[in-house]
């Protein structure tokens, strides 16, 4: 199956890659596109179908294949990257936050969702059961049988 985006897509949607990130994202691509298309399975759908259908359109999900690779490559491979660092002299203390804790590959729930992907819950729950209902909730008995 062909990756949803291109080398050329990353650089012209983020921007311009060196020669080793252009070496990851060409591996990266396939890798990201066949995580969408079991995201996609795991709920039911088959993401390849829906682009023909026009239920999600081919630029939709080039742009999160772009954004997910893009994330995956500003990654560190050599040192753990951290989104937020602070430091303390006296007390001599260091605490930072994991960028991607664990590394890997990740897919955001907002990422799911412009592609029509996100899991979405209905249900009731019944508490009176089947043979309590009288009508309308909050509706009162009028006739006095209780």
């Amino acid at each position: 199956m062909s990756s949803y985006a291109t080398v050329e897509d990353i650089t012209s949607l983020w921007r311009t890659l060196t020669t080793e990130e252009q070496e990851r994202a060409e591996a990266l691509l396939p890798v990201v596109s066949d995580l969408l298309r079991q995201a996609a399975m795991n709920v039911g759908k088959d993401l390849d179908a829906m682009i023909e259908a026009g239920l999600v359109l081919a630029n939709v999900v080039k742009s999160v294949t772009v954004d997910i690779t893009a994330r995956a490559l500003m990654t560190s491979t050599d040192t753990e990257p951290m989104s937020q660092m602070s430091q303390s002299a006296l007390g001599y203390s260091v605490s930072g936050t994991y960028l991607v804790p664990g590394g890997g590959i990740y897919i955001k729930k907002s990422e799911l969702a412009r592609l029509g992907l996100s899991r979405q819950r209905l249900g009731v729950i019944d508490l009176a059961g089947p043979e309590r209902h009288h009508g309308c909730a909050g509706s009162t008995d009028t006739d006095g049988d209780g």
